[in-house]
C-alpha cells in the first residue's frame, strides 16, 4: 500500500491506545454514513474494542441491511470513551444530538470525505480526493492491518456505492472501482446490496415521487429542475422523512437539467436544500455555502432558517448566476 498520512498515524495510535470507542455519524444518514459507521465499528470490535456506536436518527431502515445487529443507536448521557470517532460528518453541527453526549472523551478522532469539512476534532483526517468516506474506511483497515471480513466488505460497498451513484458519478476513480472490486473478493454481497438499496422501495416511498414528478419545476431554460417536499406531503404519502432519500436523482437525470434541487421542510421557516450538479460549470458546494451549508462540487446541501419563498428566490439567483459564469454573492 502507499504510506499512511500522517494523520493516520495519529489516528492508528489512538485507536490502539483505546479500549472504549465511540463511532459518530452525520444525521439523516445516508449509505456512505451508516456503512462507514458499521464496517469501522466491526473492525475495531474485530480489533478487540468496546465499540458504541450512535446517530441522532439511527439506521434507516433501507439501510438495516449493513446493521443487521442494530450496532446503530441513538445517543444516550452519561458515557465516557477513550476515543470517539466521527465518520463522514463534515461539521460539528452535522452530528445532531450526538455531539451533546461526546463530551466525555480522552481524544475526538475525524475520517471525512467533505471538501468543506471545517476540521472540528483533535485529529483530521480529511481527503476530498475520494468519492466516499467508505474508500477511507477500507484504506484504514488495509494501514492498520485489519482483515476485511464479509459484514465490512458488506458495509464498505454499500458505503462506495451510494455516494458514487453506483459507480456513475464523475467523482468515482480508479481506485474506487479496484477498492470496489476487492471488496467484492472479500466477500460482499453485490447482489443483495444493489437489490436492498436500489431495486426495493416501500410504496410510501412511490407516492413521494409521484408528488415529485407532479409538482417539479424547471426554470433558466430548463436547466434547472427544483421541487419542494413540506410536511403534508409526506403526511399524504405516509412516508418518513428518510424515504426521500434519493428523489432528487430523478429530477437530475432529465435531459436538459444541469441543477436539481430539493426543498424540505423541516419545520416553521426551517428547510433542508438538497443540490445536485451535472456540470463543472455549476459547483453547489460554493453555493450550498451561501445558506450556510457544503458538501461536494457536485452534491451539496444545508439547512436555512428563514422565509421560504426569500430561500427559493435567493437560491435559484444563485443558481442562474453560477450557469452564466458569474461570481455568486458573498455568503451572509
Amino acid at each position: 500500500m502507499k504510506p499512511a498520512p500522517k494523520a493516520v498515524e495519529q489516528i492508528l495510535e489512538a485507536l490502539n491506545a483505546a479500549r472504549t470507542v465511540c463511532v459518530v455519524g452525520h444525521i439523516r444518514p445516508d449509505g456512505d454514513c451508516i456503512g462507514s459507521q458499521v464496517g469501522l465499528a466491526v473492525a475495531l470490535e474485530n480489533a478487540g474494542k468496546d465499540v458504541t456506536v450512535w446517530n441522532d436518527d439511527g439506521c434507516p431502515e433501507k439501510l438495516r441491511l449493513l446493521d443487521p445487529d442494530r450496532r446503530v443507536r441513538r445517543p444516550q448521557s452519561g458515557h465516557q470513551f477513550d476515543a470517539v470517532v466521527a465518520t463522514d460528518c463534515a461539521s460539528f453541527e452535522r452530528l445532531g444530538r450526538c455531539g451533546q453526549h461526546i463530551g466525555e472523551r480522552k481524544v475526538f478522532l475525524n475520517i471525512d470525505h467533505h471538501r468543506s469539512n471545517t476540521r472540528y476534532a483533535d485529529v483530521n483526517w480529511i481527503s476530498p480526493r475520494e468519492p466516499s468516506t467508505g474508500e477511507l474506511i477500507y484504506d484504514l483497515c488495509g494501514w492498520a492491518g485489519w482483515k476485511i471480513t464479509r459484514p465490512i466488505a458488506d458495509c464498505l460497498f454499500a458505503a462506495v456505492s451510494t455516494d458514487t451513484g453506483s459507480f456513475q458519478y464523475s467523482t468515482t476513480t480508479p481506485d474506487t472501482l479496484r477498492t470496489a472490486a476487492e471488496l467484492v473478493e472479500a466477500g460482499a454481497d453485490l447482489g443483495r446490496i444493489c437489490e436492498e438499496v436500489y431495486q426495493s422501495y416501500p410504496l410510501t416511498r412511490v407516492k413521494l415521487l409521484r408528488h415529485v414528478y407532479n409538482k417539479f419545476r424547471l426554470t433558466a431554460d430548463n436547466q434547472v429542475g427544483y421541487f419542494w417536499l413540506k410536511q403534508s406531503d409526506y403526511a399524504r404519502a405516509g412516508a418518513a422523512p428518510e424515504e426521500s432519500e434519493g428523489l432528487i436523482d430523478h429530477i437530475r437525470a432529465i435531459e436538459g437539467v444541469i441543477v436539481a434541487v430539493m426543498m424540505e421542510e423541516m419545520g416553521p421557516e426551517l428547510t433542508r436544500l438538497s443540490l445536485r450538479s451535472k456540470s463543472d460549470r455549476v459547483d453547489v458546494s460554493a453555493i450550498a455555502a451561501l445558506f450556510g451549508g457544503g458538501g461536494h462540487k457536485a452534491a451539496a446541501g444545508a439547512r436555512f432558517q428563514g422565509s421560504p419563498i426569500a430561500l427559493q428566490r435567493r437560491l435559484l439567483s444563485a443558481i442562474r448566476l453560477a450557469l452564466n459564469g458569474r461570481p455568486l454573492p458573498a455568503p451572509k
